[in-house]
């Protein structure tokens, strides 16, 4: 997303559901970069995202007490927001762009359908960015960068493949920081009757097919 963005140094960057997976990851590269970074997240995990490196971090979520002096301090504030959450904030963050700002997103795990009014879009020149696929370049730097020491993945909890409904039940009550990982048990461990057990998941979904057709993208916090 920032690459796609072409965040850089100097830049003004906002992400919003910063405590994520996804979150944490996009302060820390943008940092990389030499951008700012502010950060939203809930109040109780701010401290959390400062240790991280964000240069501001807000706390408040849509629909709180704190949500209005949220909008106030963001306001055409930023060349960049680094969005994956969407839902009713959806025109807060595009109010938060500066004439000429990008808007990239990924993901929607607050609600994918959003009010825009288009005026805002032409009349500001701004730029609404969506990322789905890596550039060739993004993952070997992102590697390179975890190798040197330069970002830190930040795992929350890691499960056993077979415990993906306490996981997802963990997930939803938003308390973590970071990601949850997924461990499927060695192959050698693998029998007959483990491939088809539907990997513990028959509770969320319908068995389509053994353990690795099923993805894990939606374990991604707010």
């Amino acid at each position: 997303m920032l690459h796609l963005a072409g965040v850089k140094a100097g830049d003004r960057v906002l992400v919003p559901g910063a405590s994520g997976g996804v979150g944490l990851a996009a302060v820390q590269l943008a940092k990389r970069r030499g951008a700012k970074v502010t950060a939203i997240c809930g109040r109780d995990k701010t401290g959390h995202l400062r240790a991280m490196g964000a240069d501001e971090v807000l706390g408040g979520r849509p629909g709180s007490a704190e949500w209005a002096e949220v909008v106030g301090r963001i306001k055409g504030s930023f060349d960049v927001v680094v969005d994956n959450v969407g839902g009713s904030a959806f025109p807060d963050m595009i109010d938060a762009l500066k004439r000429h700002g990008r808007y990239v997103t990924s993901g929607a795990i607050a609600g994918p359908v959003v009010n825009l009014d288009l005026r805002t879009l032409y009349l500001r020149d701004l730029r609404l960015i969506g990322s789905t696929s890596w550039e060739e370049p993004v993952f070997p730097n992102l590697v390179s960068y975890i190798e040197a020491g330069e970002i830190k993945p930040v795992v929350a909890r890691s499960y056993p493949l077979s415990e993906i409904v306490t996981a997802q039940k963990e997930f939803l009550k938003k308390k973590h920081v970071g990601k949850f990982v997924l461990v499927p048990p060695p192959v050698t461990e693998r029998g007959e009757e483990e491939k088809g057990d539907n990997c513990g998941m028959s509770e969320m979904a319908p068995k389509v097919g053994g353990c690795e057709e099923w993805a894990v993208d939606d374990l991604i916090d707010s």
